[in-house]
C-alpha cells in the first residue's frame, strides 16, 4: 500500500474520515498477514515510510503509523503519505542462555 491520504474532504466528516482511514490501512495488513508465506519464511514483516508528502517520507515501525496519523491530525495537516509493503520474514532464534537467564531474573 502506498497511498497519500487526505484529511479534509468536502462533504465528510474529519473524525469519520480519521477512522476510516486507519481502518483502511489495518485492513490491509490484516489481509496481507493472510496470504500464505513462501518456503523458508516464519511471518510477514512490513517495510513502512510516514510523511506529509511521498518525497519526505521517513522509515517507521509499523506499530507507530496509528500515533504519527494522531500527531498529523493535532498539527491539522491536509494530508499525509503512508507505504505499508508486505516482505516475509524468518525469525533468528535466541542464543541458548538468554532464555536461563530472563527466567531466574523474574523470581527475584
Amino acid at each position: 500500500m502506498r497511498k497519500t491520504f487526505q484529511l479534509q474532504v468536502e462533504g465528510k466528516h474529519p473524525d469519520r474520515l480519521l477512522e476510516a482511514i486507519k481502518h483502511e490501512i489495518r485492513k490491509y495488513i490484516k489481509r496481507e498477514r493472510r496470504r500464505v508465506l513462501p518456503e523458508g519464511a516464519d511471518f510477514w514483516d512490513f517495510d513502512c515510510k510516514f510523511g506529509a508528502a511521498e518525497e519526505s517520507a521517513q522509515v517507521v515501525h509499523l506499530s507507530a503509523i496509528t500515533g504519527l496519523i494522531d500527531g498529523v491530525v493535532k498539527e491539522t495537516g491536509k494530508q499525509f503519505y503512508v507505504e505499508v509493503v508486505a516482505k516475509p520474514g524468518k525469525r533468528t532464534p535466541r542464543p541458548a542462555g538468554q532464555g536461563a537467564q530472563e527466567e531466574s531474573s523474574e523470581e527475584d
